[in-house]
């Protein structure tokens, strides 16, 4: 049945209000998939993150090269023992962190998200937004 209800939401009424939804359910749905939303910006700024750091470690070690020709070798040690390519969380470096993120907590709300929209809308995404779009549409 699911994948029959799939098919429905993809076509011509992917974003209508399924007979019988009542507008507290289609609210709930709206909020749901605001949240989401939400985490998909949250997963954007965690690659931010990702590549910042990683860029700011590439400088770590262009510091740590100039400190030594600059005859500063114990303060290159010091920085290369204790900041460059170090975990940024206990045993975690950046990429294990979104990959963490990726594989739990928004693998599993996707996953939700999509069982909760198949069981109350037929799969279909965005009706609040759709009819706020008919609401405000001028002819």
């Amino acid at each position: 049945m699911a994948d029959n209800v799939r098919g429905e939401a993809r076509g011509p009424q992917r974003h209508e209000r399924p007979a019988g939804m009542d507008d507290a359910t289609v609210e709930a749905l709206g909020l749901l998939s605001q949240a989401l939303e939400t985490t998909q910006r949250a997963r954007g700024r965690l690659y931010d993150f990702h590549q910042l750091t990683g860029g700011a470690d590439k400088a770590v070690g262009e510091a740590v090269r100039r400190l030594r020709e600059a005859g500063h070798d114990e303060q290159a040690d010091l920085v290369e023992r204790e900041v460059q390519g170090t975990d940024v969380l206990p045993g975690m470096w950046t990429f294990q962190i979104v990959e963490a993120y990726d594989e739990g907590y928004h693998r599993r709300f996707t996953e939700v998200e999509r069982r909760v929209r198949d069981a109350l809308s037929g799969g279909r995404d965005h009706i609040a937004e759709a009819e706020m779009k008919k609401r405000r549409e001028t002819t």
